[in-house]
């Protein structure tokens, strides 16, 4: 089995892309790395309502396409996952589906187990680092774009800053130098 370090973007991260029209920029950041759960892309095409371009995700598979946990035992794990570390209510089954099955998939499947899972949620990161999951955020991705050439330190720094500006939760460096 060959093992790959896939780039796991939750909904957040899609969102923070979207909401300044730059999923084209996440896309070519990812290079063919990105994957997804099954719940992230439902999580997507959801917010899609309020961000359209959501949609051309799914539409050109450039995550691939969704992971999903099919047996019950995997699916009662995750269950497990989503109510005590991320406090999903019983009453709500989606509410922290997508994060508890994204750290599942990493943590449970060995072509997976050297994947970053990048999110904005900061809870949601110190737990999955504590399960040893690698974690990385919005502005590590302009950075990783920075350095890629995919976009300049100036834009990729407006871009965190308009995304800020929008209401999105993202860490923005204090210069674009930082980037």
């Amino acid at each position: 089995m060959s093992y790959y370090v896939y780039w796991f973007p939750d909904n957040t991260v899609l969102i923070n892309f979207a909401c300044v029209s730059r999923l084209d920029l996440l896309k070519e950041i990812l290079r063919g790395r990105g994957r997804w759960t099954d719940a992230i892309a439902d999580e997507a095409a959801r917010s899609a309502r309020f961000y359209p371009d959501l949609a051309d995700i799914a539409r050109e598979a450039w995550l691939g396409d969704p992971i999903e946990v099919t047996s019950s035992q995997e699916q009662l794990l995750v269950e497990r996952i989503r109510r005590a570390a991320f406090g999903g209510p019983a009453d709500q089954p989606r509410k922290h589906l997508g994060e508890a099955l994204t750290c599942h998939v990493i943590r449970s499947r060995p072509e997976f187990s050297a994947s970053f899972w990048i999110t904005d949620d900061r809870d949601a990161a110190e737990y999955a680092k504590g399960q040893g999951i690698a974690t990385r955020d919005t502005q590590d991705l302009i950075s990783e774009g920075v350095q890629d050439g995919c976009v300049s330190r100036d834009d990729g720094f407006k871009l965190l800053q308009e995304m800020s500006r929008l209401g999105r939760a993202v860490r923005v460096p204090p210069s674009p130098s930082s980037l």
